[in-house]
């Protein structure tokens, strides 16, 4: 049986290394960093994105904390830095990073990176990783207001509040990825923000001096209502077990999801 120029060709290889370069895919951690670095410039000079991010809650939390409004209790700053810090999460890694996905994908920006060898995971563990970097810094930021107002955690507090924090941000990012990676930027623009006032809603009414307990349970079913909750427990150096469980359930559900549904286009 003869032997055709196809298979002749076929067995003609060279041996690999023989040529320089050699493109091929870059190992997951190295590609995983790079789209993080690249998530966090972009979100850092976003003058829009910086205003929800950092001015909005600083003024919320100075203003709430030295004006009379509302009955936040004797010690109002440590009722407030938890209350403004759920809203510093929901307002980054949800409203924020949904927005910012949604006309991503409309621009045809996500189109471009669905063509390299970044996988979909790697999308959204880049804008994920870089959403706990800016909520690190607003933390950092509002927590030294805070303790320049007269908030005065103790130790134990902050390390509680930065895992609820850690999980809380994680966990808003999800939802705001499986929100603008799976609908059109319009729609994602409106419900977006829809949803924001209704968590935030729903989260100050953790911190009302008076609330009905099933209320108050019902509350922390919800993202918001269990950051919250956690949050406030937190600060005062316990644990509450059910509101991380809570969190960690919305975020494997949404980030599963939103890995299956996540779109390019």
């Amino acid at each position: 049986m003869s032997v055709t120029n196809h298979e002749r060709l076929a067995d003609n290889r060279f041996a690999a290394g023989t040529f320089a370069p050699h493109p091929q895919p870059a190992p997951p951690a190295r590609m995983l960093a790079s789209q993080t670095k690249l998530e966090l410039t972009l979100l850092l000079r976003n003058g829009e994105q910086l205003l929800i991010t950092m001015l909005i809650p600083i003024t919320l939390l100075i203003g709430l904390t030295l004006l009379p409004i509302g009955d936040f209790g004797s010690d109002r700053v440590d009722t407030i830095v938890p209350a403004v810090m759920m809203v510093a999460i929901m307002s980054t890694a949800f409203t924020g990073q949904a927005i910012a996905v949604g006309f991503d994908r409309r621009y045809g920006a996500l189109k471009r990176l669905g063509a390299t060898p970044l996988p979909r995971w790697g999308i959204i563990a880049g804008k994920s990783a870089a959403v706990v970097i800016v909520v690190a810094m607003q933390t950092l930021l509002l927590g030294a207001i805070g303790f320049a107002l007269g908030w005065r955690p103790s130790v134990l507090g902050l390390v509680l509040g930065a895992v609820v924090i850690a999980l809380g941000t994680v966990t808003f990012a999800c939802m705001g990825l499986l929100l603008g990676g799976s609908l059109r930027a319009e729609i994602v623009l409106a419900l977006a923000n829809i949803l924001w006032f209704a968590m935030a809603g729903i989260g100050s009414v953790i911190f009302a001096d008076q609330i009905n307990d099933g209320v108050r349970i019902a509350a922390q079913i919800v993202p918001s209502g269990a950051l919250a909750q956690a949050l406030e427990d937190a600060t005062a150096g316990s644990i509450n077990l059910a509101c991380v469980g809570i969190l960690a359930v919305w975020a494997a559900v949404t980030g599963f999801v939103a890995t299956r549904t996540f779109k390019f286009v």
